[in-house]
């Protein structure tokens, strides 16, 4: 198992764990470096850090940015980033103050299939007003008794064809690489095998994320599968990315993953942490 996790999430945007939960149960599953990168959202950072002073564990500072390609939602990863650099920071608030339209949108489309209060029940759920989410909406629906978990719900709800789904326009990539390079941090393009976009899409998606100044994909993460652990190792050394790997932590029952769960890179991968000082002490697996 690799010591090393670089993609979790906390109660500030959609994770069960305050930051410094987040960290107390990274510390004890053997992770020696995290990265906190809450969606849109950096205020879990400095809980999270004296959290790791505290455990003896590296904390990378992290964000993970909601981003529109070609009328697709999508991810980017900022690592190593600087939460107080003024073009990150204003572009997070500004991606924040479309949240609470999407959140009253969803609530209108759940309205008219015949479940009220949503709205309510996900900003109840919600630990940071600010951030509320589809995962909030996921927890309130599933409290409700409509589905038996969070997986099982957005199969049935909330996502594109069913009922609460709703199309928003978030960040251009451009701009998110942008903002995390202009802060000192790393972008990562975020568990790609996700997004479900078929060969050629896909190629394009890796293509543009390159030419806009991404450095790094992720190869291990979650939802990946062992086969897309290879698939995606390949794309890395096609596109001349470097690697990077994340649980994509939310918390128990909620997770593909725990923390301290992540094999290590596949062979010939070259980890984004290859050049970083942080890696000192943290008994990384060779590449």
């Amino acid at each position: 198992m690799s010591p090393i996790d670089l993609h979790s999430h906390s109660s500030i945007s959609d994770g069960l764990f305050t930051p410094a939960e987040l960290v107390g149960r990274a510390a004890a599953h053997g992770v020696r470096m995290l990265a906190l990168t809450d969606h849109d959202d950096t205020a879990g950072l400095d809980e999270a850090r004296k959290a790791a002073a505290a455990a003896g564990i590296e904390l990378i500072d992290g964000v993970e940015i909601s981003v529109t390609w070609n009328k697709r939602s999508v991810h980017v990863v900022g690592l190593r980033i600087d939460p107080a650099h003024r073009a990150l920071r204003d572009g997070l608030a500004s991606i924040r103050a479309g949240r609470g339209e999407r959140a009253r949108r969803i609530a209108a489309e759940l309205d008219q299939v015949g479940i009220s209060g949503s709205l309510e029940g996900a900003y109840a759920l919600a630990a940071n007003p600010n951030l509320v989410s589809r995962t909030h909406f996921a927890r309130y629906l599933v409290g409700k008794g409509l589905a038996k978990d969070n997986r099982a719900l957005f199969k049935k709800f909330l996502v594109k064809g069913k009922p609460g789904y709703v199309s928003h326009q978030w960040a251009v990539m451009a701009d998110a690489i942008d903002w995390i390079r202009g802060s000192g941090g790393v972008a990562v393009l975020a568990h790609p095998g996700r997004y479900d976009l078929g060969r050629s899409n896909l190629n394009a998606l890796i293509a543009d994320f390159k030419d806009a100044g991404g450095e790094a994909i992720e190869v291990v993460t979650g939802s990946h599968t062992p086969d897309q652990f290879a698939q995606f190792a390949r794309y890395a050394k096609e596109f001349d990315l470097l690697s990077s790997c994340g649980s994509d932590f939310h918390g128990p029952g909620e997770s593909y993953m725990d923390l301290g769960r992540l094999p290590e890179l596949p062979f010939g991968c070259k980890p984004v942490w290859h050049d970083w000082p942080e890696i000192n002490g943290c008994d990384s697996p060779a590449a």
